[in-house]
């Protein structure tokens, strides 16, 4: 087993933006036939999932306006979500350190990881740079791609919100943290966990 299956890897490599999520390479020190394809597998996840909510977004913005992108959060994030992980095998959920449903509070070591996006992206470094991928000893893997702040967040999430808005934000979350973030801050990320394998040595 490589040393990347044995302990915590981040891999800040360049490439391109792909919706709100950021699309990473392997990293060129790791060769190909050593790569996990559960990483593979986590990075094709995470932009479906930020494809279809950020298209769910704007239609019902269009639609209906920017009071329906609330909406779309709260129930559709979760459908898809949902159906992601009954597709791979996996438990594919939203996260940040200023998260609006308590319920996508980070675990510890997503909070860590967190923190390290956040202090690479204010030390200068790119969106599509913030990745981690970990491999633990009986097989299971866990995965955080960091969403970085687009316009289309601000709507629900910027320093100035509607009066409409905010009315709603406060009925449905009432402990709501994500608010005045700016383009480019750390919004958060996807995460992306698989279980233990059954075949995994003890």
């Amino acid at each position: 087993m490589t040393s990347m299956s044995r302990r915590s890897r981040l891999s800040f490599v360049p490439a391109a933006i792909v919706g709100v999520a950021a699309a990473v390479q392997p990293a060129p020190t790791e060769p190909a036939e050593v790569i996990d394809p559960r990483w593979v597998t986590a990075r094709a996840i995470s932009e479906e999932f930020a494809a279809e909510l950020r298209a769910a977004l704007e239609k019902a913005m269009t639609d209906k306006g920017p009071a329906a992108a609330i909406a779309v959060c709260r129930d559709e994030a979760p459908r898809i979500a949902a159906r992601l992980s009954a597709g791979s095998g996996t438990s594919v959920s939203r996260t940040g350190l200023r998260v609006r449903n308590p319920g996508n509070t980070p675990q510890p070591w997503q909070r860590t990881v967190l923190d390290t996006f956040e202090i690479r992206l204010a030390a200068g470094a790119k969106p599509a740079e913030l990745e981690y991928f970990e491999i633990h000893a009986d097989g299971s893997a866990r995965y955080l791609r960091a969403i970085v702040t687009q316009p289309l967040c601000l709507v629900c999430h910027g320093e100035a919100i509607a009066p409409a808005l905010e009315e709603a934000l406060e009925e449905y979350y009432p402990q709501d943290q994500a608010r005045g973030f700016k383009v480019g801050d750390l919004r958060g990320a996807v995460s992306i966990e698989w279980p233990a394998r059954k075949d995994a040595a003890p």
